[in-house]
């Protein structure tokens, strides 16, 4: 089974030296920052990271092909490989609609526009099963790295919904689908799977969802509150359906997070419930429950906890070992 942790890129550089650290420690596989507009630049932090860290695999989820050129990403990523000695992953994803109107840009065709980043990127990265054919126009023969990569740089997609979960599932590395429940994973691993067996190819599936874990329950679920409050409103208003919820429940929280308030009073049991929190042996239930759904990557997100380096030695101390255990008895 694999491991990896999950940070946003609003923490500031020394917390997160912090969790990297303990993060490597305690056995993770991969470490990913987030990169949403407006805050720290996740490419920089990753950067900062590579230097202080040994082992740990260090990746952007994501980066989206509005902002930023698929040759820049290309760039980014390879020049993050040299960096931190072939650790480095890419996260490529459509983005947040709400969050890239912020910068007024318009989310225009989200499954072809990342579907053509993802194959355009990973030519550039040096993957030869690159289906040429979806290719832009301005692809040619000058369209390569001019500096050499020491192997290619597996690229990971950040999707959601079905059609770009089996589009990822054809043409990428791995898929981060964040999951709203964490339990939402069997029908997207189906999703994904449809899309990996029409090009027989493997892909990493990790069951990347938000936890929240402290030695005190009632303090794990305020921060898990306050980070539902923030982003709740962003998911889709098909997921939340499948959950009882719509976005419009969440803009009460969402007014008072966004305004720099605490608004976790306003976050219920049934929109709590669409990540994980508590104390150790609430996560270890629920992750018990998606490694019988045939999940053998499992991705634990933020806020993980009221303190997140403590969140993690806790995940390394007592959460992860007892999941090795019972895989392998």
């Amino acid at each position: 089974m694999k491991f990896s942790v999950r940070v946003n890129n609003d923490l500031g550089l020394e917390e997160l030296r912090a969790v990297a650290a303990a993060a490597e420690q305690a056995g993770f596989d991969q470490l990913w920052i987030s990169n949403d507009l407006f805050l720290r630049s996740a490419p920089v932090l990753a950067g900062a990271l590579a230097a202080g860290t040994a082992r740990i695999s260090l990746g952007i989820a994501v980066m989206n092909p509005y902002s930023v050129h698929v040759s820049e990403l290309a760039m980014l990523a390879a020049t993050g490989q040299e960096v931190s000695g072939g650790r480095f992953l890419l996260g490529l994803g459509a983005g947040s609609e709400q969050f890239l109107g912020w910068a007024g840009l318009a989310r225009a065709r989200p499954l072809a526009t990342t579907r053509s980043a993802l194959v355009t990127v990973r030519a550039l990265l040096g993957h030869a099963d690159v289906d040429r054919a979806l290719l832009p126009a301005w692809f040619g023969p000058q369209s390569v790295l001019r500096f050499p990569l020491a192997r290619p740089v597996p690229v990971y997609i950040g999707a959601m919904g079905p059609k770009m979960l089996e589009m990822a599932g054809g043409h990428a590395d791995g898929v981060l689908p964040l999951l709203y429940p964490p339990e939402r994973y069997s029908d997207v691993r189906s999703q994904v799977l449809a899309g990996a067996a029409r090009r027989q190819r493997d892909v990493d599936l990790p069951a990347c969802f938000w936890v929240s874990l402290s030695d005190d329950p009632a303090t794990a679920r305020t921060a898990l509150a306050e980070k539902l409050a923030y982003y709740g409103p962003s998911i889709s208003a098909r997921m939340l359906a499948a959950a009882g919820l719509r976005p419009g429940d969440f803009a009460p929280a969402a007014r008072l997070a966004h305004g720099g308030h605490g608004a976790a009073q306003l976050i219920d049991d049934r929109m709590l419930a669409l990540g994980i929190a508590g104390d150790v042996a609430d996560v270890l239930a629920r992750c018990r429950v998606l490694s019988r759904l045939g999940a053998r990557h499992l991705s634990f997100g933020p806020p993980l906890g009221p303190d997140p380096v403590a969140a993690v030695r806790l995940l390394g101390d007592h959460v992860l070992p007892a999941l090795i255990e019972e895989e392998n008895p």
